[in-house]
């Protein structure tokens, strides 16, 4: 009875926070350009449907009130910039609506120009395989269940590996393959319960409601990224609210937690979000014999110090743990097929930004830390494979931009990182399930790395229609004997009109090895970065200013991907996916001798046709995918890729009946994995 009246009054607590609604919303923003990010003042936003709008002051702030809750669209325009639509720009009556809007300065003169509202922006140094979402299209995205990662799975080109989690097989890339950017700073992976080595887990720990929105790049990604071979995800956070302290309880489909933001002072906001599971009370009192438990924990702080200058802070972290209850057979049985992953993770950065007249620049500091504990035993309870290790990356990054003209940009950067490792493992006696013996019983090493990155992009602009990006990185790992790299980027696109264009980009990727892959054996450190030879030739289409059509092309050659010298039919792009126990004979462990013999090639045609919510009350995508992946180990022989998909089909989308009713659907076909 007293935790019933403790949470009571919790939640009049929360309410007050809330404070009293008024009767109509506002929205409140801020238009910058979105290559030098300077405001952009005298801009016009107007809110289609009504007529409410706004123009930008000085410093390129806006303020629109009067607005009855509802979702609406937001058009941007000023003279020298491109027009930009914004869909799904919801109000309410409880806080503003708080917009960062980025716009692009056109290269030519207005009488050359077809002024045209755009709902599909994206940055000129991607140019094609890039789509964005924005906080309200991941939200409502059928199936997403708020989740960030998992609402990408209905973009072309996008597989999941297995069921339930989101390990991304992205044109036929191993999980380990997809780099995650959370407000500028690179994380190891965004989700719980994740594989080590790998990227993905059973869901994100991003909290979506402080998202601003997310681009994902599925290939042909400029040199501005590096270190991953297939895809890009960049997530950007939003602000915290800056008239007032606000905050709400939350509960989803597998978590409850508190929300709280608001300003600490004229010139400084915060974000913070705690979250918790229950999936342990619902498996436990359903008779499971594992029960998993997460929590996750997001902060960020942003001081604006003056008009030119920010820091920025942000802290992300994660705790998992399983336990077991064995305490009849069949419990034992089941558990002893699971590998069990204590985990304790966080991600921190310290941002600070200076705008300069022709660009900007940042710095950033950055940590990242993951304990491991993963543990699995057979059904007598003996042991079978023991694992406590520890990986913590300590970087430091600088980033310069500077705009030579209205055609011509320049993005640059260098960064450091300092790595330590710390790895305790014991695999007695474990034979494969083809009854081969692995090679390594047990592990114990400590080993320290450097990495050392630096990067070149420059964007030209011929004519209204013509962009060229090139660019070039330089990558240099000291923990293997030849890890120093360089992975020269080529892009371009032609417009044929304002609605029809075609672009080409090509470029050598190279990832570093996995830290866990070189500690088995001496042998392991001869390895190389992998290598991918990236080639993309898409078509786009504006069937009108809310709904589009791609068609791109790609294929991947691999390279110098660790192959096994003691079973010479495993190659290491055919892991990282699912909790890789016993089941999978810890393949992406690399607990075995290794060299890079390993090969492939990935292949395929997509199709996708995107229709944005706008004044016509639909939206949806429909993506279509053909593909094919091989790779060949030390044995000569080309093979299936494990996780190829031949044709992988998804259609989802929703109808806005009014303010108060929508439905939406998803469906997704496969013609399954080898």
């Amino acid at each position: 009875m007293r935790n019933i009246k403790a949470f009571v009054l919790f939640m009049i607590f929360i309410t007050a926070i809330a404070g009293a609604a008024p009767s109509a919303g506002m929205i409140k923003g801020k238009v910058t350009n979105i290559a030098s990010k300077q405001p952009v003042p005298f801009a016009t936003v107007v809110v289609l449907g009504t007529q409410k709008g706004a123009t930008t002051a000085e410093d390129g702030t806006f303020t629109i009130d009067g607005l009855q809750p509802g979702s609406y669209q937001v058009r941007v325009s000023a003279v020298g910039f491109a027009t930009i639509t914004l869909s799904d720009v919801v109000v309410t009556n409880t806080k503003p609506a708080e917009l960062a809007i980025q716009i692009e300065e056109t290269s030519v003169q207005l009488k050359d120009v077809t002024i045209t509202s755009d709902y599909f922006y994206n940055p000129p140094t991607d140019v094609n395989s890039t789509t964005s979402f924005s906080y309200e299209e991941l939200r409502r995205a059928p199936g997403g269940f708020e989740d960030v990662v998992r609402a990408l799975s209905i973009l072309p080109g996008v597989a999941n590996a297995s069921a339930g989690r989101n390990d991304l097989v992205v044109r036929g890339g191993a999980p380990s393959e997809n780099l995650y950017v959370l407000d500028g700073v690179k994380l190891p992976t965004i989700n719980h319960f994740g594989s080590q080595g790998a990227t993905g887990g059973p869901l994100s720990f991003v909290n979506l409601d402080f998202v601003k929105e997310s681009v994902f790049s599925t290939g042909g990604f400029s040199a501005i990224y590096g270190d991953k071979l297939s895809s890009v995800l960049k997530i950007d956070l939003r602000d915290g609210r800056t008239d007032r302290l606000g905050g709400k309880a939350t509960i989803s489909a597998s978590q409850f937690g508190l929300n709280l933001e608001g300003p600490l002072s004229e010139n400084s906001n915060f974000i913070f979000s705690a979250r918790r599971s229950y999936l342990d009370f619902i498996f436990k009192a359903a008779g499971f014999g594992f029960v998993p438990e997460y929590y996750d924990v997001l902060a960020k702080y942003d001081w604006n110090i003056d008009k030119n200058k920010k820091i920025s802070y942000l802290f992300i972290s994660a705790f998992d743990n399983v336990r077991f209850f064995n305490d009849t057979e069949d419990q034992r049985y089941d558990n002893s097929r699971v590998l069990g992953s204590n985990q304790i993770q966080y991600g921190t950065g310290l941002t600070f930004t200076n705008l300069l007249p022709k660009g900007y620049y940042k710095i950033t500091l950055s940590r990242n830390f993951i304990d491991y504990d993963s543990r699995q035993s057979d059904s007598l309870l003996n042991p079978i494979f023991l694992n406590v290790s520890r990986e913590a990356e300590n970087k430091l990054k600088f980033e310069y931009f500077h705009q030579f003209s209205k055609i011509t940009e320049l993005t640059t950067g260098v960064q450091g990182e300092y790595i330590t490792t710390s790895f305790d493992v014991k695999l007695p006696k474990f034979r494969t399930s083809f009854g081969e013996r692995l090679p390594v019983d047990s592990v114990k090493t400590d080993k320290n790395f450097y990495k050392y990155s630096a990067f070149a992009n420059v964007t030209h602009r011929f004519t209204a229609g013509l962009l060229f990006n090139a660019g070039f990185r330089v990558d240099d790992f000291n923990g293997i004997t030849s890890g120093l790299r360089l992975s020269p980027r080529f892009s371009i696109e032609y417009k044929f009109n304002p609605e029809t264009g075609i672009s080409f980009s090509t470029g050598v990727y190279h990832q570093a090895p996995s830290y866990i892959w070189l500690i088995a054996d001496a042998r392991n450190t001869d390895l190389k970065p992998m290598r991918v030879d990236q080639y993309v030739l898409g078509v786009e289409h504006r069937v009108s200013e809310d709904a589009i059509l791609k068609l791109e092309g790609f294929y991947k050659k691999y390279l110098d991907y660790p192959a096994s010298l003691a079973r010479p039919y495993v190659v290491l792009s055919n892991t990282g996916a699912g909790f890789e126990g016993s089941d999978n004979n810890f393949e992406s462990f690399g607990f075995e001798p290794l060299t890079s013999a390993g090969t492939g090639i990935a292949k395929g045609i997509e199709f996708s046709a995107q229709k944005k919510l706008s004044e016509i009350p639909f939206y949806g995508i429909l993506s279509l995918t053909w593909s094919q992946i091989e790779n060949t180990a030390l044995d000569g022989v080309a093979r299936t890729g494990k996780y190829n998909q031949e044709w992988l089909m998804s259609l989802s989308g929703g109808y806005q009946f009014d303010e108060s009713w929508e439905a939406s659907f998803k469906f997704r076909f496969s013609s399954g994995a080898p």
